[in-house]
């Protein structure tokens, strides 16, 4: 079914291509505005984890698949990768980080922002995942900055 509709959309591209007519996807702020239109804190409502060592698990795979490439293994920045792209890649463990609470890095996440966030909630992480990982980095890289967890529902 799936490389019914892929190869139904690439040929639906091959004949616009064909037509003259060019596709151009909006700019970045544009995308962070469009994710932020459909952001709402409801979206978290009805996660529900077993429990927080199954929560925390999860939320260390989404870090390692998506976040640590740029943040780095302890959330610190300065990755290769960082540097690479030339990127300015916050620190997620600076004590006075502005995000330090899981409502706040929830929709960071899933909105992104035109600095090179990637928008992870319109196109690449479920509520549940993005919960996980917000979790995993208030709970896990951060405890000795915190001194308490602050994500714990």
């Amino acid at each position: 079914m799936r490389l019914t509709k892929f190869t139904c959309a690439a040929a639906a591209a091959l004949t616009v291509a064909a037509c003259g007519h060019h596709f151009e996807p909006p700019d970045k702020g544009e995308q962070v505005r469009q994710a932020q239109a459909l952001y709402s804190s409801a979206l978290f409502d009805s996660v529900t984890w077993v429990s927080d060592s199954a929560r925390s698990f999860e939320g260390n795979e989404v870090y390692a698949e998506k976040c640590r490439r740029c943040h780095g293994t302890m959330g610190k920045g300065g990755t290769e990768y960082e540097k690479d792209l030339g990127l300015h890649v916050p620190s997620l463990v600076r004590p006075d980080w502005a995000l330090a609470q899981i409502d706040s890095l929830r929709h960071r996440i899933f909105v992104g922002h035109t600095g090179g966030m990637p928008i992870y909630g319109v196109a690449g992480l479920a509520p549940r995942d993005i919960d996980a990982v917000a979790d995993y980095i208030l709970n896990t890289l951060r405890p000795d900055v915190l001194g308490t967890p602050q994500g714990k529902k």
